[in-house]
């Protein structure tokens, strides 16, 4: 079970890495999956594994992303949403997003996971904002233990800032790793 598991993740690496958009603000679309306490290391979580798939999507990319790791996964899917929604149109999307990052702010989650403590392995993705996972992120991160759960993030851009935004969901939920 451990290899197909493993196979799946790749597969799910595979189909991000070709699987760019635009639609979110600033840079969307890319899922990595590695063993945050050992990068480069592949996920293989026990044959009984409950997954929880948490996704913040503004435009769809991400959601669609989170949908095709939940299905390969049979995994619960959870939307990160927002009590206030995000503007619609991108350009004052852009300018809350700004906003929120240099005031680090926290914006309120509208619902809660159910049964936390149920789930051995939680992917958490979002798209990339200003070079980072966006603060509704930090929201959801400092909302819940991570201690004992192998956590696997993913995000959607649309060209740069993959990488930083992989570590800051690293380091938001104490997975960091030596890198």
């Amino acid at each position: 079970m451990k290899k197909y598991l493993t196979l799946l993740l790749m597969f799910v690496s595979a189909v991000t890495f070709m699987s760019c958009g635009n639609d979110e603000p600033e840079n969307p679309d890319k899922p990595e999956t590695e063993n945050p306490s050992e990068p480069g290391t592949p996920v293989e979580p026990s044959t009984d594994s409950k997954i929880l798939v948490a996704y913040f999507s503004w435009g769809g990319t991400t959601e669609r992303m989170a949908k095709m790791i939940a299905e390969q996964t049979d995994a619960t899917l959870f939307e990160i949403e927002p009590v206030v929604p995000y503007p619609t149109e991108y350009t004052p999307c852009t300018e809350v997003a700004l906003q929120e990052r240099d005031n680090n702010a926290r914006p309120a989650i509208k619902d809660k996971v159910e049964n936390w403590n149920d789930y051995d392995v939680v992917f958490i993705g979002c798209p990339v904002w200003w070079h980072t996972a966006p603060m509704i992120i930090n929201t959801f991160s400092e909302s819940y233990d991570f201690k004992d759960k192998i956590v696997v993030p993913f995000c959607t851009y649309a060209s740069t800032y993959r990488d930083e935004t992989l570590a800051k969901i690293r380091q938001l939920t104490g997975k960091v790793g030596a890198d």
